[in-house]
């Protein structure tokens, strides 16, 4: 089983003054197409490649998604040449998630991957059909498929989103395909003891900062309709899995005797020709109950989004 590495916070990383981890955007902003362009990949029977397609004046959908990579077969064709592969392999002792694991793996089965239909389920749901921006790019989706599945893993896919898939592309699934330009992956536990320790938490009291950060996590997962498309929720779930500052935050009001009370995302007023998110977390004092709020502001106009300001008080207006 390969070993996995967590790829969203940076452990060097000073909390209290962290800055924001953005990667370069990509030029290149394309519609999975339905027909072959020159040097596509084959996903589920149908093609797809970097071929430009023309999508008008109309802003490009973005995605920033966390959930789970699922591989499904597309027909009944693709389902018995697995088995026959399988059946030639090594499988002896192994689960159903672990022969998968184990076929995929191997450099001459990879005719197989591009025949998949690679899907991304959201708290159990199937919401969309995944497909590699770059040829190349196959490999992140079979390196997502864990041997030993667990409920906390996580895969954040980032790109754009297309079309509904018709029918005969996933077996009958109707969901919109989404072409990715990075994915990656990691489990709920290892990313929230990768998070740096603030200094102003003394290290007895780690235990108590990993459980604070735990619990800010779950919120922003368990959003209602989170499927990481809207601008809001793409905001939060980029700051959720790229900066650790909110983690440290919350450790701190926790300490102080707050409850966390709300996490929203709404467009903010500095909103022009890019498009601004404010992410605000409300902490509820659980004696007095006064309310402090606290805000920083994601710039969401590009399919990477970054950071604007850091994390400062919020006051009504």
């Amino acid at each position: 089983m390969k070993e996995e590495r967590i790829k969203g916070i940076d452990p060097s990383v000073n909390v209290k003054e962290a800055p924001t981890i953005a990667p370069s955007p990509e030029n290149s902003v394309n519609t999975p197409p339905p027909q072959q362009p020159e040097g596509g990949t084959s996903i589920g029977g149908h093609v797809v490649g970097s071929a430009p397609i023309d999508i008008g004046k109309k802003i490009p959908g973005y995605v920033y998604a966390l959930g789970q990579v699922v591989p499904r077969f597309p027909s009944s064709g693709v389902e018995k040449e697995f088995a026959q592969v399988a059946g030639e392999t090594e499988t002896t002792g192994l689960t159903d998630r672990e022969t998968f694991h184990a076929v995929l793996s191997k450099r001459e089965n990879r005719y197989l991957a591009r025949k998949l239909c690679w899907v991304l389920t959201i708290e159990g749901v199937a919401t969309y059909v995944l497909f590699p921006r770059h040829r190349g790019d196959l490999e992140f989706l079979v390196e997502a498929i864990r041997s030993v599945p667990k409920p906390e893993d996580v895969d954040v896919i980032i790109g754009e989103k297309g079309p509904v898939a018709p029918p005969e592309m996933c077996g009958g699934l109707k969901v919109p395909m989404v072409a990715f330009d990075h994915i990656f992956s990691f489990d709920r536990d290892s990313m929230i003891r990768s998070i740096p320790r603030p200094e102003s938490i003394p290290e007895k009291d780690d235990d108590k900062f990993r459980t604070a950060a735990g619990e800010l996590f779950d919120r922003i997962m368990q959003i209602a309709d989170n499927a990481g498309a809207m601008d809001e929720h793409r905001a939060l779930n980029y700051l959720a899995v790229r900066y650790p500052a909110i983690y440290a935050k919350a450790a701190e009001e926790f300490g102080c005797d707050f409850s966390l009370t709300g996490v929203e995302a709404r467009p903010s007023r500095l909103s022009g020709v890019r498009r601004i998110v404010s992410a605000i977390f409300s902490y509820t004092h659980r004696e007095t109950d006064v309310t402090e709020k606290y805000f920083l502001r994601v710039d969401v106009t590009e399919v990477f989004p970054f950071m604007v300001t850091k994390m400062a008080p919020y006051y009504d207006r």
